[in-house]
Parts: C-alpha cells; structure tokens; sequence
C-alpha cells in the first residue's frame, strides 16, 4: 500500500497547484519557497510519483499531478468553506442574553440601551425566558437567572442579592393612610409565586413575621407569577406589593410607587450569570461580559435606604 504523504507536503501541494508558484505558496503557508519544494518532494516521496514537472524555471502540476490535486482540493475547500464559516459568524453574530422576564425588563433592559448607545456596531438581542437555556445549542450566549440554578451551568459568576421593600402608589396611601407598619397588613395586598423552579422572593407572610405581626391572609388576594406585573399593579393603585428593589428603583425615584416604611428583607439567594466559552470570543463578548457584572456590582452596592 502506497504510504500517505504528510499533512504538510499535502497542503504545501494544494497551495502551489491552486495558486500556480512555489513563491505564492510560500506566502500564503508563511514558509520560504525552499521549504514549498521540499515538502512536495516529500510528498511525490511517499506516493512513489511525479506530481511536478520542471523545465528550467518553469514549473507544471504533472497528469499524476493535476489528478491528485483535483481530489485533494475539495478537502481543503471544506476547510477553508468552515473557517469562514466561523469568522462570519464571529464577526456577524449577534449577542444573545436570555435573562427571567422581570428582571429583563425592569432591570437590563433600560440599562442595556446605554451600553447600546456606546457600542453602535454591536446587535444584542434579550430574551424573556422563565426556562433555562442550553448555552451554545440554543443560539444563546450569556443567561442571567437566580438561585440553585446555578448549578446548570460550567461558567458563571454571582450578580446581586435583591431585597423587596413594601410599596404602593401614591394614591391608595392618600386613600387609606397608614399609622404603622402592621397596618399595610389590612390592606389590599399583591402576591408573587414564582414558578417552582425557582424560590419565591419573601412574601407577606415572612414580611408580618419579621415587624413581628401575623399574616392574615385577606379573601380575593391576587398572586402574581411575575414581579413585574405585581409591580405594575402596584403603581395602578391595586395594592401593597413586596418590591424588588433592582426593578422598583426607577418607579421608586420617580414617585410612581411609594414606600411608607422603609422596612426590607432580602431574597435568600443571588442573581447570577452564566456564559457559553465561545460567546467570549466574539466581538465584544467580554465587554458585554464585564459590563453586566459592573452594573450588577453597583446594584449589590446601593444603599438598602430607600
């Protein structure tokens, strides 16, 4: 049996039969010419043929030789073809962050248009999603969740621990004003069951139980499955609800929801945010990387003081 050449003499007689001289070879591989010639010669070596036919300066690929080539070359078309593959979807790709709903769009979203605005050439796209994503399968680059979930993850890194302060709309405290703490208890009051999945944030029940008062749950209490539409409620009036500070800060410093006592309790586990390798080697897939975790350090560092 005819021993194969090596890898290298193959690719240095692909080079010289696709580009038509031993210099233009040299170039492409990064090589001298001298070193073209001697693997292609280690290449005729190994088959026991002429691929080349010299006369004078002149060099021709040989019938064994354009035969050859011919065969080898698709192999190295699909190299090439996959290569570029990759570099466009490099340079093209957009950056895609699945992230739990509320936190998405009461928390990233508004801060994301910033970074956006100082990187006008990036395309990142932010997915809603209470499902946890399989990072890279699914066309899904960073992923922010909460809790024990983390554990779904090789690269990650904690955000914040939120905390949930009581809160209402101005106007239902001027419609049923308050002389204590317990007296948020008697009021319309706004529930969030997260999906089992996940931990619920503090409820009202461990809220009365830290200001040291009972929780006695009123008929026609409306639960919601997100913190974002409770949130929402909230600010129309509806009720008392256990804010998340990170997506209430807004609402808060605007005036739309008030907190009559400043009187929090915090979640019993962090943020996090998980990352696909390859997103990193995208462009500006560290940045968006970093980015995240520096505006999540300032969130970990405001002041529970509302």
């Amino acid at each position: 049996m005819t021993k194969s050449p090596p890898l290298r003499a193959i690719q240095a007689f692909e080079a010289f039969g696709r580009l038509g001289s031993v210099t233009g070879a040299a170039e492409e591989l990064g090589v001298s010419p001298g070193a073209v010639s001697q693997q292609i010669r280690k290449a005729e070596e190994a088959l026991g043929l002429q691929l080349l036919e010299r006369r004078g300066r002149t060099v021709k690929l040989t019938s064994w030789g354009r035969m050859y080539h011919a065969d080898i070359s698709v192999g190295f078309d699909h190299i090439r073809g996959a290569q570029e593959a990759l570099e466009r979807a490099r340079s093209e790709g957009a950056l895609t962050i699945s992230c739990l709903p509320s936190l998405a769009s009461k928390w990233l979203a508004p801060q994301l248009f910033d970074w956006q605005a100082r990187h006008t050439g990036a395309t990142v796209r932010l997915i809603g999603a209470e499902v946890e994503p399989q990072l890279g399968e699914e066309q899904v680059d960073f992923r922010i969740s909460y809790g024990t979930k983390i554990r779904d993850y090789a690269h990650y890194t904690e955000l914040f621990t939120d905390w949930v302060v009581p809160a209402c709309s101005p106007a239902l405290l001027e419609r049923q004003p308050l002389r204590r703490p317990a007296d948020i208890l008697d009021r319309p009051l706004l529930g969030i069951e997260w999906a089992k999945d996940h931990r619920s944030p503090p409820a009202w029940a461990e809220w009365a139980a830290s200001i040291g008062e009972k929780y006695r749950r009123a008929a026609g209490e409306v639960a919601f499955s997100l913190s974002s539409a409770a949130i929402d409620a909230a600010i129309n009036g509806r009720g008392f609800v256990l804010a998340q500070l990170s997506m209430a800060a807004e609402d808060i410093a605007s005036g739309r929801l008030v907190v009559p006592f400043n009187l929090p309790m915090r979640l019993p586990f962090p943020y996090f945010l998980a990352w696909d390798r390859s997103a990193l080697q995208k462009p500006l897939g560290s940045e968006l990387r970093n980015w995240i975790v520096a505006i999540a350090s300032r969130q970990e560092a405001l002041p529970v003081q509302v």
